[in-house]
């Protein structure tokens, strides 16, 4: 089986934009800009022979505030600069209540089975409780990303590290997997 690193998009691999302390999605590809060191972290992670995944819940699609066509343009370019494996995108809103759509695990358990995944092998990143609590529920080893929103937080038990970008949280993984 294969070892994968989930992602969350916005916050983890390009900047959200923090309005009244909530992140906020890049709404056009015009808006998006990928954050220092990213490449390089990416580049560590795919060195130590993981598949990089990354989950991102789009929910403006649902509310009416973003064209899907417009997540896809930005998805469609991450996935050519950056070394990604695979994204799985939620476009649904909480009233959905569907199995997709993160603090549920859905779309780490549908890559698991499309990417034959170990997901106690694997890693969740995210800078969002819901992003942890689905890699937790999921038994991801998870690593929070701490933005200090006005929002939310996950609980300790939750995650295995705390950092303040996806770089450091690669050196840290790099840094275990030696000792492994």
């Amino acid at each position: 089986m294969n070892r994968a690193i989930f992602l969350d998009r916005d916050g983890v691999l390009n900047k959200s934009f923090v309005i009244e302390k909530k992140p906020c999605p890049p709404s056009t590809l015009e808006d998006l800009y990928i954050l220092p060191k990213v490449p390089e972290a990416l580049s560590i992670l795919k060195k130590l022979s993981f598949k990089l995944i990354v989950v991102t819940n789009q929910p403006d699609v649902a509310r009416g505030k973003q064209l899907e066509s417009n997540v896809i343009k930005i998805n469609k370019y991450l996935e050519e600069v950056l070394p990604l494996d695979k994204i799985y995108v939620c476009f649904h809103d909480n009233e959905n209540n569907c199995n997709c759509r993160k603090p549920k695990p859905g779309m780490l358990y549908t890559a698991s089975e499309e990417l034959n995944l170990d997901l106690e092998k694997s890693y969740m990143i995210g800078d969002r409780w819901g992003d942890i609590h689905a890699g937790y529920t999921a038994k991801c080893t998870n690593i929070f990303i701490d933005y200090n929103y006005s929002e939310k937080q996950p609980t300790d038990a939750e995650y295995t590290y705390k950092c303040d970008d996806l770089y450091a949280a690669a050196t840290w993984i790099k840094k275990r997997h030696k000792t492994i």
